[in-house]
């Protein structure tokens, strides 16, 4: 291996790794409404989330590299994204989580990282889309849920997100930098901007378990806790408390708000740090 190989191998590392570690950060954040709770489950439990999150490691580098060997987001790099990505959903199913909806957020952006070295959120996120908006011609023609309720509800789902260029990702990026500057903690600030995809987000698989009127409960919960202050205030952390408590009954779980906050994590690790908040 050449020196300039090696160098973009290391890149290529680099990239994965910081999507790996924002989807781990996102797991240990508590309480997220209505998603698993590391200081409620066993050790082994959130272990085994972890691991599998890690499982993505070799994956999303492989899709940093292609990406880079290939040059353009078109139809050819699309495919073979699509096709790392199944068999690294296999691969992290296999160590105890399948973590779907992260890997399908964060192999597009690590590969529009890999595509722009230094590129800024914005680009990333435009070049995410326009990768996602080509077909993936070798995937399976079954339907998914969430396919099924973006047919049954007209809900823009996992596929729309990414095609619009992550408009949620670029919101939760925002909530984050105005978080920070106001004086919260980094969990605040990363709570805050789940509740701000949250708010918005038409979840599909909220609208599967949940249906339309579940989806409103859970966009206006999480609406009330960032209108009480945020997480950072006492009213905003009592509504948040309330929240997870109400949709930890009620099994609702916004899988989908959770992949994009990792996504959002992952673009803010890329900023310079003066950028951050």
């Amino acid at each position: 291996m050449t020196g300039t190989q090696y160098g973009r191998g290391r890149e290529d590392e680099v990239l994965a790794q910081a999507a790996v570690d924002a989807l781990v950060g996102q797991l240990a954040l508590a309480p997220k409404p209505g998603l698993p709770d590391p200081r409620e489950r066993t050790a082994r439990d959130h272990s085994a989330l972890r691991w599998s999150a890690r499982a993505l490691l070799p994956g999303l580098v492989a899709m940093a590299a292609t990406a880079r060997r290939t040059g353009e987001p078109g139809s050819r790099l699309r495919a073979d994204l699509g096709a790392i990505g199944r068999s690294t959903e296999h691969t992290a199913a296999r160590a105890g989580g399948g973590h779907r909806g992260a890997l399908w957020t964060l192999g597009l952006l690590v590969a529009a990282a890999a595509l722009r070295p230094g590129a800024g959120p914005a680009d990333i996120t435009t070049l995410a889309g326009q990768l996602a908006a080509h077909p993936d011609r070798r995937a399976p023609r079954r339907p998914s849920r969430g396919s099924t309720m973006s047919a049954r509800y007209g809900a823009a789902g996992a596929r729309g997100e990414a095609r619009a260029g992550f408009p949620h990702v670029r919101r939760a990026l925002t909530a984050l930098t105005t978080a920070r500057s106001q004086g919260a903690t980094e969990p605040q600030a990363r709570l805050d901007a789940l509740l701000t995809v949250m708010s918005t987000l038409q979840d599909t698989e909220l609208l599967y378990s949940a249906g339309p009127l579940g989806l409103r409960r859970v966009q206006a919960g999480a609406s009330g806790v960032l209108d009480a202050g945020g997480t950072a205030t006492e009213p905003g952390a009592a509504a948040l408390r309330a929240l997870d408590t109400d949709l930890t009954e009620r099994t609702w779980t916004p899988r989908g708000s959770g992949a994009l906050l990792a996504g959002a994590l992952f673009l803010d690790a890329l900023r310079p740090v003066g950028v951050r908040g």
